[in-house]
């Protein structure tokens, strides 16, 4: 897809929306009511106008932590039209992560849900609380003129989700977003305007960036949003009310849906299409989804560094327990510790992309930028392998690969094995050293209600790994607990863990 130099990637979602003729088209419903492009286009400008009385310029950075709603998208696409950049900031932060956000950043505003308020102790000159910025918005003109920004200009940040340390400021260009839509959502996803889409992944995700903002303004699409976490009841009534056609989630939610007595009747829901990101998706879950639902469940990988999915199961091609074939305009190749391409099918190595979306730093980040950006490649810091029909298979993070007896053992398969039992809710392998100093498995297990933890519980496990997986890579040790430690994006956190 060609982009021409002089663009502005606000100007563009919106305005193809208006020029067919969607002006009266629904665009958003969030929990405060709706509004169609013709008023969320408004609402862009009147943004964009904001933003420059409060006497922000070009390229200064602005922070939004803000609960998924139209507002969001208002404020963020009108600092992009005014050349202005969002940073996007995680609603689940603690003050010590803001504090150091917001400096990092070096942002001049701070656009913030009410709830979140307590956790900011901020000297900004500039903090607008939601409950205010509906009346800041009706003092501005309705229309604005656009930056003159270029493909190559910085329009946004996102930060990292900390899984494996410090956030880092993700920085993206302005042709990041449109790329995302046309080289996965339609071609991959098949989204049109006729689709109403619900991605249970927030907006300051990469992932729900894209689901819930960038595809469905690409075609003309309908959104559901919601503020709340997405528990089971709370998505199950979005999914029954609402009647969303492509729905987005992760491997835990989607486990956490299977598990609830609430599962609505297939006959309520009108999925056409749903996904899976995160993490792997193990292939009990996405075998039961379909059964339950009849849709195909399409696992994915994607980064923040990558801005969306670059790898993916298709419809009508889902292999279950791989991560797909490579999306249209991306090239992957799987490297192994010494710098060798791994040729060899079912071989482990970590997993580099190539493609037009890769970020183009982590800001005041150097030598991190540096090895994980190299050249046209960026480091994934997956392990993957590949099949002899092309499909890649999922083998941990690259600093979660366990060796057992000098053989990699990966954690994702062993979780992945002891979740295939009744009992299992949820499971994390990491490492753990014997009294050998050896390393070998351990499991963290959350049980699904009604059962009890205890020894017998523990090696009746053990046996139902041993059963499925060589010998060698059954958890040595069991561990049950209430809940797994996990981002806010619902990554689990197997350095906690560690």
């Amino acid at each position: 897809m060609e982009i021409p130099r002089n663009y502005n990637a606000a100007v563009d979602l919106i305005g193809r929306n208006l020029a067919p003729g969607r002006a009266a088209k629904l665009a958003y419903i969030d929990d405060a009511g709706s509004c169609t492009y013709a008023e969320l286009a408004e609402r862009v400008d009147r943004a964009a106008n904001a933003l420059r009385s409060l006497g922000i310029g070009r390229e200064q950075r602005i922070a939004i932590a803000m609960l998924d709603s139209a507002d969001w998208v208002a404020v963020f696409l009108g600092a992009i039209k005014a050349g202005i950049v969002p940073v996007a900031l995680n609603t689940l932060l603690t003050a010590a992560d803001y504090e150091y956000q917001l400096k990092d950043s070096d942002a001049q505003a701070l656009f913030v849900s009410d709830p979140l308020l307590k956790n900011f102790n901020t000297n900004l000159k500039h903090v607008i609380p939601q409950s205010q910025l509906k009346d800041l918005l009706q003092k501005q003109k309705p229309t604005a003129g656009a930056a003159p920004t270029t493909r190559d200009d910085m329009a946004f940040w996102l930060y990292s989700s900390g899984s494996t340390g410090a956030p880092k400021g993700t920085v993206h260009l302005h042709s990041h977003l449109i790329l995302t839509a046309e080289l996965y959502a339609k071609p991959v996803l098949g989204i049109r305007a006729s689709d109403v889409v619900f991605s249970a992944a927030k907006l300051f995700f990469a992932y729900g960036l894209g689901n819930a903002m960038t595809f469905p303004l690409a075609v003309g699409a309908t959104t559901v949003l919601m503020a709340e976490r997405p528990t089971p009841d709370a998505v199950f009534n979005r999914l029954i009310e609402k009647k969303p056609t492509i729905f987005y989630g992760v491997p835990t939610l989607y486990a956490a849906l299977l598990a609830s007595q609430n599962f609505p009747q297939r006959q309520n829901l009108s999925l056409r299409v749903c996904t899976s990101a995160g993490e792997a998706l193990p292939a009990e879950i996405g075998k039961r989804w379909t059964e339950r639902t009849g849709t195909e469940l399409l696992d994915g990988i994607g980064s923040t560094e990558m801005l969306h999915i670059f790898l993916s199961n298709y419809p009508g091609d889902v292999r279950p327990g791989t991560t797909g074939k490579p999306v249209p305009g991306y090239t992957l190749r799987l490297v192994d510790d010494s710098g060798n391409i791994v040729t060899k099918p079912g071989e482990l190595g970590e997993l580099q992309i190539s493609g037009p979306t890769s970020a183009i730093m982590y800001w005041n980040q150097r030598e991190k930028t540096k090895n994980t950006f190299q050249g046209p490649w960026t480091r994934s810091g997956d392990k993957y392998s590949m099949d002899e029909q092309g499909y890649f298979a999922y083998g941990g993070r690259s600093d979660d690969m366990l060796k057992v007896g000098g053989i990699y053992v990966s954690p994702v398969e062993v979780e992945a094995a002891i979740i295939t039992h009744e009992a299992v809710l949820e499971a994390a392998v990491v490492g753990a050293e014997d009294e050998s100093k050896l390393v070998k498995p351990k499991a963290y297990v959350v049980l699904k209600a009604g059962y009890v933890a205890n020894e017998k519980l523990k090696a009746v496990l053990q046996q139902h790994v041993k059963d499925r997986l060589a010998p060698y890579k059954y958890p040595r040790w069991i561990e049950f607990l209430d809940e797994l430690p996990k981002t806010a994006t619902g990554k689990i956190q197997r350095f906690k863990l560690r």
